[in-house]
């Protein structure tokens, strides 16, 4: 049966009323079809953003120039597998925990979903954060001087090489700005996704879930959330990269406090929003193309069952 447009705008499906295995697999897909995406997005964002702490002012042209431009792909696999845990634990736990905290307190507000959606945000990222490493990795070593390139072949050798060489610690490293990007990404993303949803329903009568509600929340959310979590997210990717210094054996980066300070008095503060645009690309895109993706899913879901 093939679905019209014109059907999931009229029929919007809410989580409340699916199963929950196909809530938490139409995130997931829908998370790994938005990456694939704007994945050339998240690729320049970290380079941009890197490239002050390897002593480089970047430039778009210039990587594809020394890198080709299928470059902009490279660590695809690990954004994609990355999105198995991630997308599928965030917005799946969102729904969920929801749900149950509206049985229980007979009510959702926002704050229950600031509540809720940092919690599962922070979850999410826990869970993982070792897909996050090897994607921050892979997209970067193609900039780094040829004698410092790890060189990874894939996500599974990036995996497997991590595990031997630095052992299983190093896949947290950079948790915590990680964990908690990513909890304010479950409140500026998730929750206000779902109230910017209500919000529009009601003073521009639009259809709640419909396409054109789900494009405007996304588009809105994604934009707020990026400005809040971008100085996270150069705290993570700084220190997922980093490597120990040769002299004193030292990281360099040792806590988001620390790293946030350090690069602010080395490099000036807006050091920390170097890479926005493409930043905001991949986060205002993936945010519009992960939730349209996964609306159409539980739309077919409901046609077709």
């Amino acid at each position: 049966m093939m679905l019209q447009p014109s059907m999931i705008a009229t029929s919007p499906k809410s989580s409340s009323d699916l199963p929950k295995p196909v809530v938490f697999a139409s995130s997931g897909l829908g998370g790994m079809l938005g990456w694939t995406i704007i994945h050339p997005a998240n690729t320049v964002a970290v380079r941009w953003n890197l490239a002050s702490m390897q002593g480089k002012t970047f430039s778009l042209s210039g990587m594809i120039k020394e890198n080709g431009i299928m470059s902009v792909y490279d660590g695809l696999s690990a954004g994609v597998t990355r999105q198995i845990f991630y997308a599928t634990a965030r917005f799946g736990l969102f729904e969920t925990f929801r749900d149950m905290l509206h049985e229980y307190r007979g009510k959702t507000d926002f704050a229950s979903r600031v509540g809720v959606g940092a919690i599962t945000g922070g979850i999410a990222a826990f869970i993982s954060c070792p897909m996050e490493v090897a994607t921050v990795r892979l997209s970067n070593d193609a900039t780094l001087p040829e004698s410092e390139r790890r060189n990874y072949k894939g996500v599974v050798d990036t995996v497997s090489r991590i595990t031997k060489e630095e052992g299983v610690a190093a896949f947290w490293r950079g948790s915590t700005p990680f964990v908690q990007r990513a909890m304010l990404v479950g409140v500026f993303q998730v929750a206000t996704l779902d109230q910017f949803k209500e919000m529009y329903a009601r003073y521009l009568d639009q259809k709640k879930n419909s396409i054109p509600n789900v494009f405007c929340a996304a588009m809105t959310s994604g934009l707020i959330y990026s400005l809040a979590t971008m100085p996270l997210e150069a705290a993570k990717n700084r220190m997922a990269s980093q490597k120990k210094d040769p002299v004193t054996g030292k990281l360099p980066y040792t806590s988001t406090v620390q790293t946030l300070t350090t690069v602010s008095k080395q490099e000036g503060f807006f050091a920390l929003y170097n890479g926005f645009l493409p930043y905001y690309m991949r986060c205002g895109g993936h945010t519009v193309a992960m939730f349209i993706i996964v609306q159409y899913l539980r739309d077919f879901y409901a046609q077709v069952m």
